[in-house]
């Protein structure tokens, strides 16, 4: 199973073992649960990011707390990848910090452009079903090539980035990533493009982990890369709507 989530990858289910009780296994349903506890746990320190921000009107109030919510998110990321079976609690902390950089980031960019925040956010809720609805109808299957396929270019696109950060040090801003031409928009496309694809590939995983019974606290662990896609996908709409709105 090769998926772009680094979260979700090939060998995710090596030596977790089967549960002969269906009660004790991972299920579709209950990943489904637990993916929705998550966004509960993101809304919850997001909102309370965002009453910061409006409250100051100044992004050096929440700056620190985004920051932090990025830090320790990636750390947290980090050990639930490598600790699978610590999902059950390292999930919803990641949930919570992100929520930190979600709250923050949209707050800043609602203040620029107002109403953008809730339009990124009907995408990215619409797109999930809708790649759901293609995965579910086999409309879209992902197969050995489709899988690296979308890989390949998830990997290609986290190069680039970790390039502009380091060209950032320098002074240096890659073109593609800022500013509002046709063609950082068409590169914005491509990545939420990508990212909805992970998504298909996030279900696959899902599904498969069902069929091979895995233990219940891989429901966690779905769920946690899961969120990992969302996010990701709800920021590039945020960016991309924000490159949209900036050419009125």
């Amino acid at each position: 199973m090769r998926t772009g989530n680094p979260a979700l990858g090939d060998n995710t289910f090596t030596g977790v073992g089967r549960i002969a009780r269906t009660e004790e296994a991972m299920t579709a349903q209950g990943t489904a649960n637990k993916a929705l506890l998550l966004l509960l746990c993101v809304l919850l320190t997001a909102s309370w990011v965002w009453s910061k921000y409006y409250e100051a009107m100044n992004p050096q109030v929440v700056t620190p707390w985004v920051a932090v919510g990025a830090i320790a998110g990636f750390i947290v990321a980090l050990v639930t990848v490598f600790k699978q079976t610590w999902a059950p609690i390292t999930a919803p902390l990641y949930a919570l910090l992100e929520g930190l950089v979600i709250g923050g980031v949209s707050a800043m960019f609602e203040a620029q452009f107002p109403g953008i925040v809730i339009q990124a956010a009907a995408l990215t809720l619409g797109t999930c079903l809708a790649m759901l609805l293609a995965f579910k109808s086999r409309l879209i299957r992902a197969t050995e090539n489709f899988k690296m396929g979308v890989v390949a270019a998830t990997g290609g696109i986290a190069l680039f980035y970790i390039l502009t950060m380091v060209l950032g040090f320098f002074g240096i801003q890659m073109p593609l990533m800022y500013g509002n031409s046709l063609a950082s928009i068409g590169f914005s496309v491509v990545v939420v493009i990508i990212a909805a694809l992970n998504l298909v590939l996030d279900f696959d995983f899902i599904e498969q982990g069902e069929t091979q019974r895995a233990p219940k606290y891989m429901e966690w662990y779905g769920a946690f890369g899961l969120m990992v896609t969302l996010i990701w996908l709800y920021l590039e709409m945020l960016r991309l709507l924000a490159k949209l709105r900036s050419r009125d």
